[in-house]
This record gives structure tokens, sequence and C-alpha cells, in this order.
């Protein structure tokens, strides 16, 4: 750095540096993704040799480095403070800006990252400033930034800069720091309740972390132990199986059978003998003893799906098995016991149907005791990646294939997508993109067209024609590559056999956002 801010080389380097800062915050919607840029761009221009951004998580009071360079990434992972510890925890405490012209000398420098280790023989100088809050009088993070000792350069012209950079990326920081702390308390949540289910006899594939799945987690851990009877109720595709196989595993009854049956699979005349059995010879065709659904699950769990499309006359014999806890096979006179928990699950709403006429109003009270929601995928956008994941690894399997990612543009598809036919049809595009894809990679034009119209992505042709096709492929190979080379366009034109000028004119057709890929 130069030793005057009135310099007028140095005001030049610090307009352009003030202005490539102010496109990054501008350009880039990714809080997350900006940091890194912001200390690349002062490491430019300025000299800095290393360089950090920490944050301050105000429900545990740690200071968290969010983003250096200059540190290995294992370096990178010791740099968490208390408020008061070091240069940065009391910059943080105290919201005042900190000069330390040569580190070797200052007892309070603490290089809790090990970054210096071996620098001995160097002098450095070290400059941390906070990074306040909106209504200003309390720090929520803090920027610093090593440089070598110069007796000729005046260090407070350094504090100064870094202080209107730290202001620059204050918002960002604000929005970080409120994502981090709810991340944290998601993260810890999640943890209890592992730790809750850990005496479960049987996990079943159920993934999601977001907030309603791990309010659904806690009322199967609740419920579970129990015998009372639960209705399950969600759209079509969201898992409500799966539940009940979680509610029966998380029972006293695991040991014990857990029997499916739809109930709007079979004719009315039938669904009476496959739940409760019959005799031989008690009707035409009956020509051997058949044992029923209820006698198979007893002492388990019977699972009646789509339970809104049962008959009336079948809802008659249902209602005696969950009030008097018994059944006949047909044909029989002995009355058996029914030691059977129920679990039924619907996407109809039973209450509406009660009131139409079409669902005895009785039996919908008997079966909703405890009531369970399953969240359609629209409203638990957050578990889409993982459970994509976990569909990769499983049809990968099944194809023999090695797939190991999503491209960036497949993503975008995936994220913008409103699943109406929710987990399952989620499930049925990442079998398809491994069944077409030729590499270890799921592409955007893997995905099936329903989610190609979902895209964010400019169309340049008519769906379904070649250019669609071609500018489709060409759009996404310049993403993965922007992403490769960090957002940098000359290295991206040179891989892609293409110059400056061709790449920069297909980012402007595509609209593509650089910054974004910068990290």
């Amino acid at each position: 750095m130069n030793p005057n801010l009135q310099e007028p080389k140095y005001l030049k380097r610090v307009i352009s540096l003030l202005n490539d800062i102010s496109v990054i915050l501008r350009y880039e919607h990714d809080v997350q993704n900006v940091f890194r840029p912001i200390l690349e761009i002062m490491a430019k221009y300025l000299g800095i040799h290393r360089g950090m951004i920490t944050i301050l998580n105000r429900k545990t009071g740690a200071i968290s480095l969010e983003a250096s360079i200059g540190l290995t990434e294992e370096e990178a992972s010791r740099g968490i403070y208390s408020l008061g510890e070091g240069i940065i925890g009391k910059v943080a405490e105290t919201a005042q800006p900190m000069i330390i012209p040569m580190t070797t000398s200052e007892p309070d420098f603490l290089d809790k990252t090990g970054s210096r280790a071996g620098l001995a023989d160097t002098q450095i100088s070290f400059i941390c400033v906070p990074i306040m809050g909106a209504m200003g009088g309390q720090a929520i993070g803090t920027l610093s930034a090593d440089r070598l000792f110069e007796d000729d350069v005046q260090l407070e012209d350094d504090q100064k800069l870094l202080t209107i950079i730290a202001a620059m990326v204050s918002r960002s920081v604000r929005l970080h720091q409120a994502i981090h702390e709810e991340n944290l308390s998601l993260y810890k949540e999640n943890e209890r309740l592992q730790q809750e289910l850990k005496g479960s006899i049987r996990q079943v594939n159920m993934i999601g972390t977001s907030s309603v799945m791990q309010n659904l987690f806690r009322q199967i851990n609740r419920i579970g132990p129990n015998n009372t009877t639960v209705l399950i109720q969600g759209e079509s595709g969201t898992g409500k199986e799966l539940v009940a196989e979680a509610i029966h595993y998380h029972s006293r009854r695991a040991d014990k059978p857990f029997i499916k049956f739809n109930c709007a699979v079979l004719p009315e005349h039938l669904i009476e003998s496959e739940l409760f059995g019959h005799n031989r010879g008690s009707f035409t065709g009956a020509l051997q003893t058949h044992i029923g659904k209820f006698e198979q699950a007893n002492g388990g769990t019977i699972f009646l799906d789509e339970i809104g499309e049962m008959t009336l006359n079948a809802q008659v014999k249902l209602l005696r098995v969950l009030q008097e806890k018994e059944y006949q096979r047909i044909g029989d006179t002995e009355v058996r016991k029914a030691d059977v928990r129920v679990i039924a699950a619907t996407n109809r709403d039973l209450e509406a149907l009660a009131a139409e006429g079409t669902f005895r109003e009785d039996l919908f009270y008997r079966l909703n005791v405890f009531p369970i929601y399953v969240p359609p995928l629209r409203e638990r956008k957050t578990d889409i990646i993982p459970l994509s994941d976990f569909f990769i690894e499983k049809h990968s399997k099944f194809a023999g294939k090695q797939i190991s990612r999503i491209s960036t543009p497949a993503i975008d598809m995936l994220m913008s997508y409103h699943w109406p036919g929710n987990v399952r049809e989620l499930e049925n595009c990442i079998e398809r993109g491994v069944i077409l894809s030729d590499d270890d990679t799921i592409h955007g034009f893997h995905m099936p067209p329903s989610l190609q119209k979902s895209s964010h992505r400019p169309e340049t042709g008519e769906k379904g024609t070649l250019t669609f096709r071609l500018d489709s492929i060409e759009y996404e190979m310049i993403v993965e590559e922007l992403k490769r080379t960090n957002g940098n366009i000359s290295k991206a034109a040179r891989n892609l056999g293409i110059t400056n000028r061709q790449l920069g004119l297909r980012i402007q057709k595509y609209q593509i956002q650089v910054a974004r890929y910068s990290h």
C-alpha cells in the first residue's frame, strides 16, 4: 500500500478497488459467495498477504472465520474466537479498530490459525476493523488484513480503507449471520432429535433437515411408542408410507408384522375378504380358506393406504374393528380378537367427505386420533439436494454407473420447479438423469421437459427444436466452466476453445451472472 491516501496513483487504485467490490455486491445474490472475491480484490489492488472476514454468532458468542485468503483449509478451520479473545475478539467486543505495527511484539496477537508460523524473521503488520450492525454500536464481525511491515507505510490509511470496505459488506454479513444462526439452530435441533431417535429399532429412508421435516420427525418420535391410531395426511408422492413404517419401527410392535393394504386397489366385494379373510366355500370362488390382512398383522401394525377410497360397506366393518377390537372371517362364526395398531393415510379431505356423506363421520373421528401432516416437496425445498443425492446413489447402483454430481443448471431446475408429484416425481427425474447420463454428471438437458420449462435460463429458441437443445447444452457447458474456473472468463474461454469476446457474447446472450461463480 502506498504511504499517502491522497497520492493520485493510490487514489486511482482505491477507486477501482471500491468499484469492483460494489459490482460484486450489486450482482451477487448468494451472500455466501461475496466474501472471498472481495478479499481477492483487496489482495489484487492493495498487496495484502492474508485477509479474513469473521462473523459473530449472537446465540453462541463465537466469532468464526467465514472467508479468507492466504490461509490453508486447515488453518482457516482454527479461526474461531471468543469475544475479547485476541485482537479479533477485542475488535468484535469493543467495536473499535486496532492496528498492530509488528505482530511479534504484541502479546495479544494469538495467531490461532497458525498461518504465520515459520515467519519469525518476517515482520507482519496487522489491521483489524469491526463490521457494524444495522443500528451501529455493536459489531457483527471483523475484517482484517496482513501486510509486510514497512517503515514508510501509514497503517492509519489502511485502517480507513478497510473501514470503508467493512461498511460496504455489512449488509451481506448481516444476512449471512442470520442464515448461519438459523442453520445452527436447525443443526442443533436435528442433532437433539437424532439423539432421541437413537433408540429406534430400525432406521427408514426418510431424509430431511428442513424445519417442517424436523417437526414431522418429532411427531413420529412421540407417537411411535404408543398404540394410538394415526391418520397420515398429505399429497400423493410425499412419502406417507415411509412415515407409517417409521411409526411402526419406532413402536413396541417393531418386531411384529407391518402389513400394507391399498384401499383403492380392489373392487368392493373383495375388500372385506382381503381385510378379514374368508373360509373355504363361503362364496362362489372361495376354493380355500384365506387369512385376511388383520389376521396377518396380529400383534403388529396394519397400514391402510388411500383410506378415503374405501366403500361405505367396508367402512362399517373397519369401524367395528376399531371400536370392538374384533372381527370375523366371511363364512365363519368365530369372533377373532384384533390386536392390531391401525395407521391410515389419505390425500383427500376426509372431513369434507364426511360432510358430503361419502365417508362415515364416526369412522373419521376414530381414525383422526393423532393426525400427522406430511409436507409437500415445495414446502421443504432445502431437502431437494440431499434427496437427489440419495436417489443418485440408489439408481446409480441399479444402473451400474458412477454418477457423482448434478450440474449447476440442473440444480437450478430442481430448485425452481413446483413438484406436483412431490418426492416420487423427484426420484423419477433423478432415475431418468442417471439413465441418460454419459459421464459422471446429471446435466440440465437430462431433466424432463416439465423441469426445463421451469428453468430461469433465457429462452433462445422454441422448446423441442434443435436450436433450443444446442443452446441448452452450450449454456450448461459455459456455466460449468465458469464454476470450475471460479468465474475467470479468460480461463473459461481458453478451456472451452473460444475467445474471450465469443464467451462474453454468449454470457450476455444467456444473461449469466459471472460474479455468482467467483469463490
